[in-house]
């Protein structure tokens, strides 16, 4: 479980292939000073499992599901990529739960700089369009955000939904860098997830029983 507030930004060293998968390592100075086998290390929002680490960097295993849902598929070598290592018991949630489970990826339409801070505008799968709300919570590559705009639910051509990103975001995280065309992994909020099944099963449950 993580909180979605990054604690580096780490770089991607190597790429090798592994089953139909991939071996990523990453360096990540910060991460890695108590990693230990088996833990749990979100890359850019994709929850992995630690199977291999250094003084400074740690290698996880990336299997091919993963890679079809994400945006790690367009990763390479010299990426950087966004760190935050499991939220320990008893820790604040600084930002929000964030499980490390991609529900998809979206493309930057649009980045607006202000003043101080940036706003981007993102493309949502029809699908993860229901679960996405204004003032609500969305991780982006790993990062927890608050959604300050969504496209009108009878646009059905074409969704999005609106970040704004205070200074220290744009330097603490990747999404400093993100330009129009590049693809982010998106998590929906986990309350959401299990609203739309819950009415998923009422819905199914009313129409058997008429």
């Amino acid at each position: 479980m993580f909180t979605g507030i990054i604690e580096e930004i780490g770089e991607i060293t190597a790429i090798a292939p592994s089953g139909d998968g991939w071996r990523l390592t990453v360096r990540a100075p910060r991460a890695v000073q108590d990693a230990v086998h088996g833990e749990s290390i979100a890359v850019s929002g994709v929850c992995l499992t630690v199977v291999e680490s250094t003084s400074d960097s740690f290698a996880a295993d990336v299997m091919k599901q993963t890679l079809d849902v994400s945006a790690l598929a367009t990763a390479s070598v010299g990426t950087s990529v966004n760190v935050e290592k499991a939220m320990p018991v008893g820790a604040r949630l600084g930002g929000h739960i964030v499980q490390g489970h991609i529900d998809g990826t979206g493309e930057v339409l649009e980045v607006r700089p202000g003043v101080e801070w940036s706003v981007l505008r993102v493309s949502l799968p029809a699908e993860l369009a229901p679960l996405v709300v204004d003032k609500g919570s969305i991780s982006v590559d790993g990062t927890s955000l608050t959604v300050s705009a969504v496209s009108d639910p009878s646009l059905t051509a074409s969704h999005w939904f609106e970040i704004s990103l205070i200074p220290e975001t744009l330097t603490a995280t990747t999404l400093g860098t993100r330009a129009v065309g590049d693809r982010v992994n998106l998590e929906t909020d986990i309350l959401a997830r299990h609203v739309e099944r819950l009415l998923a099963f009422r819905a199914v449950s009313e129409g058997g029983s008429r």
